[in-house]
């Protein structure tokens, strides 16, 4: 995954670029939402890893999307294919995805708790959040009895292990050592 998160990312960088130029931040992401859901089909993969040309990988593609692409996009589909970088489509919307958070100030963050948390704790939990990253939080919830209680937050590369499962493990490991 890290090669293609390579070979996607000055792709991504020039589409964000692009987007937010022309104020299509948001349609941009539609698009190439769409685009990697087509890109990710076992038949289109498998015609990508073939040997089509790209001018025949192009015609299949927009035929494909016609009604979801606009003439821009359309671009963006030719040199990728031109450089046998279309099978890199879905790292590009997911990194597309990460500059428009960035952009947007917003981020993702997972929370763990062992029991489903009420509106109020989501609330303030959200608040707490936002106050640390200084960003919009959107939270996501589950519920995984393993942490016993407390909450494990995970946003980016930030782990917050809070849950009484994480303290027990800590707990072990300073006495063991």
């Amino acid at each position: 995954m890290s090669e293609l998160a390579t070979i996607a990312r000055p792709y991504a960088k020039a589409a964000f670029e692009f987007a937010v130029e022309k104020s299509a931040i948001d349609a941009w992401n539609e698009m190439l939402v769409f685009a990697a859901e087509v890109a990710n089909n076992e038949q289109i993969k498998g015609f990508l890893a073939g040997s089509a040309s790209a001018e025949k990988q192009v015609e299949i593609f927009t035929k494909i999307c016609a009604e979801q692409i606009n003439d821009q996009f359309t671009n963006l589909i030719k040199v990728m294919a031109e450089n046998g970088r279309l099978i890199a489509l879905p790292a590009v919307a997911t990194l597309y995805a990460e500059f428009k958070a960035e952009y947007d100030k917003e981020i993702d963050v997972d929370v763990i708790s062992a029991t489903e948390l009420a509106e109020e704790q989501q609330t303030n939990l959200v608040a707490a959040l936002e106050k640390r990253f200084a960003r919009k939080v959107k939270l996501n919830c589950s519920v995984d009895e393993s942490t016993v209680g407390g909450l494990v937050i995970k946003a980016g590369d930030t782990v917050i292990d809070g849950s009484v499962r994480g303290k027990l493990n800590r707990l072990a490991t300073t006495l063991q050592s």
